[in-house]
């Protein structure tokens, strides 16, 4: 994997991470695809407003990565956030309320967010979190079975 654009220290690691993590677990997601195994795959992270080094992307990057080698898009209304761990828990992240605010001006309806931070949620007032489908997991798998609704595990 090559990675390119504006992409921190903290970035580089999460998809590192990633990358990892969608290899140890590609037998489970992914069974008897060998895409990767001989492809090479270059993310490129734009200049854009906000900067981005925060540790948020990594069920991101993977659910793309799993988009590409399935050949199945994901939901143009979902959005998600959450790093992950080599065993592919998912972790807390910052900047629930601006990440929330960003998806509702983006038109998503469903979103994924870390179970850590359910409680950073709950405390957002309610016009806020009106009309939205939001998921709160502690595990890759369950990010599959909401990205990916028709493939099986």
């Amino acid at each position: 994997m090559h990675l390119t654009g504006q992409a921190g220290d903290v970035m580089k690691e999460s998809s590192q991470i990633a990358w990892s993590y969608l290899h140890s677990a590609m037998h489970k997601y992914a069974p008897g695809y060998t895409f990767f195994e001989k492809s090479q795959v270059h993310i490129h992270i734009p200049e854009g407003a906000t900067p981005k080094d925060g540790p948020s992307a990594g069920i991101t990057m993977v659910s793309a990565l799993l988009s590409l080698l399935l050949d199945v898009p994901l939901p143009d209304d979902m959005g998600m956030t959450g790093e992950l761990t080599l065993t592919g828990r998912i972790l807390g992240v910052g900047g629930v309320r601006e990440k929330l605010i960003a998806a509702r001006r983006s038109g998503l309806k469903v979103l994924i967010f870390p179970k850590d931070n359910y409680r950073d949620y709950e405390e957002l007032p309610d016009f806020l979190k009106k009309d939205l489908s939001v998921h709160f997991v502690e595990h890759y798998d369950e990010v599959f079975h909401l990205a990916f609704p028709e493939e099986t595990l």
